[in-house]
């Protein structure tokens, strides 16, 4: 019979595998009835595998939620990952993988697109599908196809939207007034002084900075990328660190989190705080994101090259550093003068050498 756990709100079962090892599995729902369901299918494929070697038939639900939880350590924002679910669960809830179809997902994508959806965001859609697809067939030997497999859409450039500097100002001034967002201007300074992402940041441990050096370091669980890193600190990113400290001394000095509350639990999300703060200064189209494409636009416009903007962002390749490349036109200005200079030269000495020919 389905039981509780103190430290859960979901039903649990318990049954015993083939192997003769016994499971307690979490059912992922707060509903009795259901929770009852799953143990009687649970226990009757254990069954059937055990004496008939029939394999089970995986559902959607029951692979997300071994995913969610199995990858729930290593996962950068979380947070993000039940977002996606939202869209891709009244779609493929109580579905059995086995029956998934390859039209399905295309299916659904042509819908997201209906409702206009960006390419970017069904990638993250179709990709977590897939990509808890491949685990389990990694990790667990589970015997299903991928019908999210090469369903990726075509994304255009990626967009670069930044803000000057008394727009920056001016966003941290009305960031300030909040009081129930007493975090959101050092997360905002630290974004725009580091480049760092909104996970990177608010996974942030005191661990990991060492205020002596003046660094960040980010291990490959914490970037997107999987490649760990090490940020510098400047002059204003080392006092919002300190601020932050403070905050930490004041109120929860046990806290391992950079950026969490009074009670010393970790802040999972700044979105509708940092939304708040842009409205009332009056900048529109400005995502969180942006602050790492405004920290990169800084640097780039002050004559930084390419390459170290792409270390300190910690991007795979300069090319996806390139897209900052037009910020700073005067670099390309000096290339092509040279050319110039070197061409004019060419041009005089051969119009000497034909003088001299012709003397």
């Amino acid at each position: 019979m389905p039981f509780k756990r103190k430290d859960s709100p979901v039903w649990w079962v318990s049954y015993i595998e083939p192997s003769g090892k016994r499971v307690r599995q979490s059912t992922g729902t707060t509903d009795r009835k259901e929770a009852e369901a799953l143990e009687a299918k649970w226990k009757l494929e254990a069954y059937r595998q055990q004496h008939w070697d029939e394999k089970p038939a995986r559902t959607f639900d029951e692979l997300m939620l071994a995913y969610i939880k199995a990858t729930a350590k290593e996962k950068r924002d979380p947070v993000r990952d039940r977002d996606v679910l939202k869209h891709l669960y009244p779609v493929f809830t109580g579905r059995e993988l086995h029956t998934v179809l390859q039209v399905e997902v295309r299916a659904y994508i042509s819908e997201r697109k209906s409702k206009g959806a960006a390419a970017g965001t069904i990638n993250r859609e179709v990709g977590l599908f897939s990509s808890a697809v491949n685990y389990a067939k990694r990790e667990w030997g589970w015997d299903i196809p991928n019908p999210a497999a090469g369903c990726k859409q075509k994304e255009p450039e990626g967009r670069v939207r930044w803000i000057n500097r008394a727009e920056a100002g001016l966003l941290l001034q009305k960031a300030a007034i909040d009081p129930r967002a007493l975090h959101l201007p050092d997360f905002i300074l630290l974004a725009l002084h580091t480049g760092c992402r909104k996970g990177e940041l608010l996974a942030l441990e005191w661990r990991r900075v060492d205020h002596q050096a003046g660094l960040i370091y980010l291990e490959a669980e914490h970037t997107k990328t999987g490649r760990r890193r090490s940020v510098p600190l400047n002059k204003v990113a080392r006092a919002a660190i300190i601020n932050r400290m403070r905050f930490r001394a004041q109120y929860c000095p046990a806290s391992p989190w950079v950026f969490c509350n009074k009670q010393g639990k970790r802040i999972g999300n700044v979105k509708r705080s940092f939304a708040k703060a842009c409205e009332r200064a009056g900048i529109t189209d400005f995502r969180i994101h942006d602050l790492r494409h405004t920290c990169a636009a800084w640097l780039v416009t002050a004559g930084v090259p390419l390459a170290e903007v792409r270390d300190l962002l910690g991007h795979r390749s300069v090319e996806m550093t390139e897209r900052y490349a037009h910020l700073s036109p005067e670099n390309v200005r000096v290339a092509v003068s040279r050319i110039e200079t070197d061409v004019s030269r060419s041009g005089h000495v051969e119009v000497e050498e034909q003088t001299e020919n012709a003397g």
